[in-house]
């Protein structure tokens, strides 16, 4: 059994708090990560697979059907309803 205190407690992490000390546990890259989102300029549009032309068919192939009458038919009444959304839910 280890008796290692938490990082909470350590003496690092008091350090950090009186003088702003940076503790490298909690340093990342720097980069976007979940708890770093990434910020985009007004306007920006991220490109998907909506953007192009889509039949029932492909649809349904990309939702790992079989293109077979029922499941185009069911494709072109999610098209029909939902337009670019029912591609951007399967092909992100």
């Amino acid at each position: 059994m280890s008796d290692e205190r938490p990082l909470e407690e350590s003496e690092e992490v008091a350090d950090a708090v009186e003088d702003d000390t940076a503790i490298s546990e909690f340093e990342t890259g720097g980069g976007p990560d979940d708890d770093s989102p990434v910020f985009r300029e007004p306007g920006w549009e991220p490109r998907t697979g909506a953007e192009q032309p889509w039949d029932p068919e492909d649809l349904a192939e990309a939702e790992g059907k079989d293109p077979t009458p029922h499941n185009i038919a069911r494709a072109k009444a999610e098209l029909d309803e939902d337009g670019p959304a029912a591609i951007d839910r399967t092909v992100p």
